[in-house]
């Protein structure tokens, strides 16, 4: 293979894959591949992250539309439905039958259904394969994958799929893939306040959050949630892994669908507000686990008059 360093694509090598999306997840898997021995071409509309990236050894591309004229394979990490739609318009603008598109936003099933049943008139593979994890798990190659598309379109990405995860999942047509990850990321979130709550519940208490974490992770009450989320939320360390804004994001999608279905869901409607109220706090850009900072002191301050 080539050095990754010099600025050129090989020519029709069948390593090379697009990203178009190089932020925390994105960047993330930019490592992944390249440890897989696939050469990276990139873009990402923030220049920083584009830096961090071509620094990884990613090669920089100057938009979509490059990326899709130069790779068969590409996958797509950014921050919504919209922006997917927005890239898979340049990427269209001159179809390529045969590319396949792997899309790893979490965004809207419907659209997702309706981006597949149009990119395949065009012969274009779609995949919406969500990421259960955050950009740690992702480096680490410890999250969960569920793609929805056709089988075909799966087993030619299934090689890169397994780069991020310990397992990969076909969960049937085109939106399957994000409707599942709603549906974890619902259980997710609500563990995760509920640990917020619990530890600055013992901080009240006069039990230090260290002690009562470890206790409820050797307990019934134990989650993984605990293991990645806990000991930030003792030390008050939210540099991010996955952004509380972006949550806030997937709680607002959760809710549209649970409309369509007539859902009352009162445990994520609560949940909405408490994280649209630490984005108004702004907490946005840090990790979901400063979401303890709006129930109550940060667990790693004195107690009140020490």
């Amino acid at each position: 293979m080539s050095d990754l360093n010099d600025g050129e694509l090989p020519a029709g090598s069948p390593d090379h894959v697009g990203l178009v999306g190089l932020g925390l997840m994105g960047g993330a898997m930019a490592t992944r591949l390249r440890g897989g021995g696939h050469t990276v071409l990139g873009f990402d509309t923030a220049a920083e992250s584009m830096q961090a990236a071509v620094c990884a050894g990613v090669i920089a591309a100057s938009g979509a539309g490059e990326i899709a004229r130069r790779c068969r394979r590409v996958l797509l990490s950014l921050p919504d439905s919209a922006a997917v739609e927005t890239v898979v318009e340049t990427m269209t603008g001159s179809p390529r039958p045969g590319q396949i598109i792997v899309d790893t936003t979490t965004g809207d099933p419907n659209v997702c259904a309706r981006l597949g049943a149009r990119l395949s008139a065009l012969g274009i593979e779609y995949l919406d394969a969500t990421v259960s994890g955050n950009s740690d798990q992702v480096r680490s190659g410890e999250t969960i994958i569920m793609a929805g598309g056709t089988a075909a379109g799966f087993a030619a990405c299934e090689d890169l799929l397994r780069l991020f995860a310990s397992r990969v999942m076909h969960v049937g047509p085109c939106g399957n893939g994000a409707r599942l990850k709603l549906i974890t990321n619902l259980v997710l979130g609500l563990n995760r306040v509920a640990l917020a709550e619990g530890l600055v519940f013992a901080r009240a208490l006069g039990v230090e959050p260290a002690q009562a974490l470890e206790v409820l992770r050797a307990s019934m009450a134990g989650s993984r949630i605990m293991d990645s989320k806990g000991p930030k939320m003792v030390r008050g360390d939210f540099t991010p892994q996955a952004r509380l804004a972006q949550h806030l994001k997937d709680v607002r999608l959760m809710l549209a669908q649970a409309d369509s279905a007539g859902l009352p869901m009162p445990l994520s409607r609560a949940h909405e507000r408490l994280l649209d109220s630490a984005v108004g706090a702004g907490l946005g850009d840090l990790d979901n686990a400063a979401v303890i900072q709006m129930l109550g002191p940060a667990p790693t301050l004195p107690a009140p008059g020490h």
